[in-house]
């Protein structure tokens, strides 16, 4: 913090008037049923980008990234495409803030992150919610985490034209500390759910990204749509398992297999907040090991580095289990792996040293706690 302060004192002149936060987060499980208008467990993460600023009275918005090395700046009365580049994240918020009918005050600012860049730890929607967060500073806007979620799905969906669902944002707006959030996608009702006792989540960074997955993804949804109209329903979330298991021979196979990922990953998501609620590690970890096994088999989003990576983490004493998180086809795991400090370098060194001897890749672990939503900070 004092870095990116201290920069902004150089470039500017002055401190800056505050400093905001957009974390990014980590999905413990319900993964590819956001889309589904089901339900997903994120947490936000200890890792963000934060933004130094001060209003300006000129409508415009100047911003230093830190991480990309340049500055870039646009005209709030006067938007319109770039090629996509970082802040091309922060005019879209801008474009969707407006259009949804607020009227916006220009600041300037430095930005740096630590969010790793495609790993599937939605350095994206952190970048917008901390710009949100920006806006609405200066703007004297209020923060509704929801809307706000909302307005950053429309900027993936509609500015930068990524086929997202509400998740990522919903969680770097409305996070809790120390809790994972339960989210309906449907509705975007939100229950914090504490993590089991004595606890943490291990990010596992495979060191793979996932490259051009857009296709595979469009073609899951897709095919989820298709099982969806075959039940007459307007989204997976509202099939029954034993509905499923009552219709699912009339499906085509492959289908069938999205569907049963998809139905079978939203009960997993109840039955891990009922976990949770127990403090019952052991039926957490069970329960995210069935979740990877369904991804990787049914919804077949996995990879090698992913199923590497996952099995050592489960195999060490200290994991109760461990599943790939996000879109699949690269980037992270995340391990709910029990809270022993002196143990802790133990779990991380023998991942390191197992996978490295597997791939050849040199993977990211970290040890993260769940923090607070997108915030002015102190």
């Amino acid at each position: 913090m004092p870095h990116l302060t201290d920069t902004f004192t150089t470039q500017f002149g002055s401190p800056p008037a505050l400093v905001v936060r957009g974390p990014g987060r980590v999905n413990l499980i319900g993964e590819h049923t956001d889309y589904n208008d089901g339900f997903v467990m994120p947490m936000a993460i200890d890792r963000a980008v934060r933004i130094a600023l001060r209003p300006r009275s000129d409508k415009r918005v100047v911003v230093t990234s830190l991480d990309m090395g340049e500055t870039a700046e646009f005209a709030l009365d006067h938007l319109h495409h770039n090629q996509p580049t970082w802040i091309e994240y922060i005019k879209g918020v801008a474009w969707a803030l407006q259009q949804h009918g607020y009227a916006l005050e220009g600041w300037e600012g430095v930005m740096v992150g630590d969010v790793p860049i495609g790993a599937g730890l939605s350095s994206s929607a952190a970048v917008e919610m901390a710009a949100a967060r920006a806006f609405a500073a200066v703007s004297n806007l209020p923060w509704e985490p929801a809307t706000m979620a909302r307005l950053g799905q429309i900027t993936e969906n509609r500015w930068m034209g990524v086929n997202s669902g509400i998740m990522d944002q919903m969680i770097s707006a409305a996070g809790q500390a120390d809790h994972a959030l339960l989210i309906d996608c449907r509705t975007l009702e939100t229950t914090a759910v504490p993590l089991p006792p004595h606890t943490c989540a291990v990010i596992l960074d495979t060191s793979t990204r996932r490259g051009l997955v857009d296709s595979a993804y469009n073609e899951r949804r897709a095919q989820c749509e298709t099982a969806a109209a075959h039940f007459g329903v307007a989204a997976l979330r509202d099939v029954s398992w034993e509905l499923f298991e009552a219709r699912a021979g009339e499906l085509d196979e492959v289908v069938r297999r999205r569907a049963r990922h998809v139905v079978g990953e939203n009960g997993r998501v109840w039955q891990a907040q009922q976990a949770m609620l127990a403090g019952d590690a052991a039926e957490l970890g069970r329960l995210m090991n069935a979740s990877h096994a369904s991804l990787r088999d049914d919804f077949e989003v996995s990879s090698p580095a992913l199923n590497a990576i996952v099995e050592i983490a489960q195999q060490h004493p200290l994991c109760w289990g461990a599943r790939m998180t996000g879109a699949g086809f690269g980037g992270c795991a995340v391990a709910l792996v029990a809270q022993q400090p002196d143990q802790l370098a133990d779990f991380v060194q023998t991942v390191q040293t197992a996978y490295h001897a597997a791939t050849q890749l040199t993977p990211n672990l970290y040890i993260c706690r769940a923090t607070a939503g997108a915030s002015v900070e102190p």
